[in-house]
Parts: C-alpha cells; sequence; structure tokens
C-alpha cells in the first residue's frame, strides 16, 4: 500500500473554530486519516497532519485548503511567523510505497487544480520546484503577504499555477514534495529578542550554521520569553540534540536557561533515537526495541 502524508500550513491560530472547521475537512475523505492539529497564538498559525492512500489525501488536502481560503482574510492577518498567504504551504511527503517522482507529481497536479479553484498564485518548492531559486520555503516567502503584489509583478516570480494578479484575501499559496521535516521549537528563559535572532543567526545553515537547520527568534508576549523556532529538514544531518546542544553551549556563561521545548505536530520515530540515544546514553537504541512497533502494519 502506498502511503502519503500531507501537512498544510495555514495563517490562523487564534480562531479555534476556524481551525476546528478546517481539520474537519480531512475526517470527511475516506481512507484519509486526521493525525494532529494544532495551533500557536503568537505566531497565529496552525498546522494539520494527515496521511493515506495518495488520491484521498490530495482531495482532503483540497478540502481542507479550499475551506480555509474562505474563513481566512490576510488583510486583518498579523504573527510572528513569516507567512505568504493563507494557505501558507502545502507540504506532501512520501511515507511508503511512493518514490519522490511521484509524489512531485502529485504535488504539482494539486498546485494546479488548487490555484484554479482557489483562485490564487501557487508556487512550486522543494522537489516539486520547477525554479532552482525557488527549492527553498524562505526564498519564496521573503517580502512576505505584504511585499506579494510587487514581488508578482516581477518577471522572475511568475507564479507556476493559478492566476498572476495578487489576491488581496487569500495572498498566494507554496506548494511542494519533500522529505520529513521536524518543527521544533527552543523556548528560553529570557525575554531578550535579541538573544533569540543572534541563536537562530548562528544556528542556521543559511547564516553559516547547522546543515539542514532553518531558524528564526520570535517574541512569545503572551509567555514572557523568547525563542528560537525551528524546522530540521534533514534530522540525519540535524538532529533534535544536536540543535539543543547548540544552543547550550551558545547559552553558557550568559545566565539564560532554556525553559521548554516545543514538537509541533508529529515526528518520524527514528528521529526519536537519537534522543534517547544522547539523553539515556543507550547505545545502540534502535525504534524497533519498542514493543508498539512490532504492531505497525508493514
Amino acid at each position: 500500500m502506498k502511503i502519503l502524508e500531507c501537512v498544510p500550513n495555514f495563517s490562523e491560530g487564534r480562531d479555534r473554530d476556524k481551525v476546528e472547521e478546517i481539520a474537519r475537512q480531512v475526517t470527511r475523505v475516506s481512507g484519509v486519516k486526521l493525525l494532529d492539529y494544532s495551533s500557536d497564538e503568537a505566531h497565529n498559525r496552525s498546522v494539520v497532519t494527515f496521511l493515506g492512500e495518495p488520491e484521498p489525501v490530495r482531495e482532503a488536502a483540497l478540502r481542507c485548503c479550499l475551506k480555509a481560503l474562505e474563513l481566512i482574510d490576510m488583510r486583518t492577518h498579523s504573527g510572528a511567523h513569516p507567512r505568504i498567504g493563507a494557505v501558507d504551504v502545502v507540504p506532501f511527503i512520501p511515507v511508503r510505497g511512493m518514490e519522490m517522482e511521484e509524489t512531485v507529481g502529485l504535488s504539482r497536479r494539486f498546485g494546479e487544480e488548487l490555484g484554479r479553484r482557489g483562485g490564487l498564485p501557487v508556487y512550486y518548492y522543494g522537489e516539486s520546484a520547477t525554479v532552482p531559486g525557488r527549492r527553498k520555503l524562505a526564498d519564496i516567502r521573503k517580502g512576505e503577504y505584504e511585499g506579494l503584489a510587487v514581488k508578482l509583478g516581477q518577471a522572475e516570480w511568475r507564479p507556476d499555477a493559478g492566476p498572476h494578479e495578487f489576491n488581496t484575501k487569500s495572498g498566494a499559496a507554496v506548494v511542494g514534495a519533500r522529505f520529513p521535516l521536524i518543527a521544533f521549537n527552543v523556548n528560553l528563559q529570557s525575554s531578550d529578542l535579541a538573544l533569540a535572532k543572534q541563536l537562530a543567526k548562528k544556528i542556521r545553515e543559511s547564516s553559516g550554521g547547522i546543515p539542514t537547520v532553518q531558524a528564526l527568534g520570535v517574541d512569545l508576549k503572551e509567555k514572557g520569553m523568547v525563542q528560537v523556532s525551528m524546522n530540521l529538514t534533514n534530522f540525519k544531518k540535524a538532529s533534535i540534540p544536536m540543535v539543543v546542544s547548540f544552543i547550550r553551549e551558545e547559552l553558557a556563561g550568559t545566565g539564560v536557561e532554556i525553559a521548554e521545548t516545543e514538537l509541533i505536530g508529529l515526528v518520524p520515530l527514528e528521529a526519536l533515537e537519537d534522543v534517547a540515544r544522547d539523553c539515556l546514553k543507550m547505545s545502540g537504541f534502535t525504534s524497533r526495541q519498542v514493543i508498539e512497533t512490532h504492531l505497525l502494519p508493514e
């Protein structure tokens, strides 16, 4: 059986009713399992995670994205997380029995339909990118929603699908295929945003830090803390223990400690092997030593 995962990110994290209505669309498609959905008020963003066979997953993604376009108005949106539209990014991730090439084809078909039915520009990123400069999500998001109208007027930013005009209500969407990504945050016992931004700059790949790490500093005003918000785009090159250790070393001597860490959405079981080995010094540990893994269908 082919299994595909989809993890769309929506620019709404404060209105619980809207978020639940978006997530509810997934449950209405037979053959798809809704695994998780979570919201962050400071980011004003929600992440929905579901999986199943490829075509039902594509249909579920379309339904929840169209509902999000109906409910979210970017003209009144504000939040700490970078975003380019109401349906900010829709990644498809092959889990079992699917090659990346097949996933890329499905993501592009989805993007064409979303652009046509949703009436908004769509860019392809990751493995689905048609232009080298669009492989990284951060490059497409530069200027965010507020700069999108100008961006659409530039020949190099002609969208891959959908209309070429600025949709004031919905912005644009980014769609693509990628490998499993871990959204992982480290919250600091500090309100010093400059410190969080400095740590993010040191750790992210684009500034010469750890390969495959994307990071930014975020002010969590409601908690009285700041955060280093990260995407680990290849956990085999940049593990959770690696980035936590890096931040601890950078904090040494500052008097600031890590208050807590957060996992946004789901994580591959294999990625937690590193956590057990690092934190417990458990030599040779693998997920096959977890009882429940033997109950999972092959």
